[in-house]
């Protein structure tokens, strides 16, 4: 009986000895994050590598065939490309600094001391931030109706004409900017409030005594100490555009006349109307290529030269 217990002891020490070698202080933080790192391989990176060898790929059906860079010369052959890569660039160019000089002012305006109720007016313009998207954009669709939309309704009682909101090129665009500029600028106002809370106070008190007025300050004083976060703002900005899809999508689905085509939505359409997943990889890797040069060439303008 002493010679079982012996054993049963002796095999219990081996365990213990056993656990408490694969698990060390050393090697303890790999058992941690190694579950979250076998979660970014599978989703994250597998993906990246795998669509980028399909670019080079062509696919029918289930079979796959190399073809080189046929689908990167198709891509710059292609005037929808083109078509998709300009309407994304005009409403880069006009609704970024559009929404930016709301979300500062507004920013501004919440960040006075003599404004009162402050918790509720940062509520209320951050809420489209976490709006619905796919709500919101069925309210916008109802609110632009050409013929019974509030809108429209407003304009024929202030004597003028009804505007075909989303059926049209160029207002379809501007409906596009009107949706996104109401999602994104409180989420931006957010992110210049917490810039505004760290200039310090004494640099406004050190002007009010030299005699600079609020505007004075304001140019002199706010908006240099805010640069970092105009380049954090102005960057995501135009990344978060160059992406653009579900407004585009919502609304208009890329109409009229492919008018709101945006790149992102096309490069959908390819993959998943059209089921050209080599092309459309193509079209991922190229607007990646053309999202890093637009960052850098803004970093390189706006940001610290080193």
């Amino acid at each position: 009986m002493d010679q079982t217990e012996k054993v049963v002891n002796t095999t219990a020490n081996l365990r213990v000895k056993t656990r408490k070698n694969v698990l060390t202080p050393k090697n303890a933080p790999y058992f941690f994050i190694g579950p979250a790192f076998l979660l970014i391989l599978i989703f994250t990176v597998y993906p990246v590598i795998s669509s980028f060898i399909l670019s080079f790929q062509e696919v029918r059906g289930v079979q796959k065939s190399f073809v080189g860079f046929a689908n990167y010369s198709r891509l710059f052959q292609d005037p929808i490309f083109y078509k998709s890569l300009l309407n994304t660039f005009q409403i880069l160019i006009v609704q970024v600094p559009i929404m930016l000089f709301f979300s500062l002012l507004i920013a501004v305006g919440l960040h006075s001391s003599m404004l009162r109720g402050k918790a509720f007016f940062r509520i209320s313009y951050f809420m489209p931030a976490i709006t619905a998207l796919a709500a919101a954009s069925i309210v916008f669709m109802i609110l632009l109706d050409e013929h019974f939309g509030l809108v429209n309704y407003l304009l024929s009682f202030l004597g003028l004409d009804a505007i075909s909101w989303l059926n049209t090129p160029f207002w379809a665009k501007v409906s596009v900017i009107l949706v996104m500029t109401w999602r994104w600028t409180g989420y931006n106002m957010v992110i210049f409030l917490a810039g505004l809370q760290n200039i310090p106070a004494d640099l406004y008190e050190a002007a009010s005594m030299d005699g600079a007025g609020k505007v004075k300050q304001f140019f002199m004083i706010t908006i240099p100490q805010l640069k970092p976060v105009f380049i954090f703002t102005v960057v995501m900005s135009t990344i978060g555009t160059l992406q653009l899809f579900d407004e585009p999508f919502i609304l208009t689905n890329g109409g009229p006349n492919a008018a709101t085509m945006t790149i992102t939505l096309y490069l959908y359409e390819t993959g998943f109307k059209f089921f050209d997943f080599g092309y459309a990889s193509a079209i991922a890797y190229v607007l990646v290529i053309i999202t890093a040069i637009v960052s850098w060439i803004q970093m390189k303008l706006v940001g610290d030269e080193e």
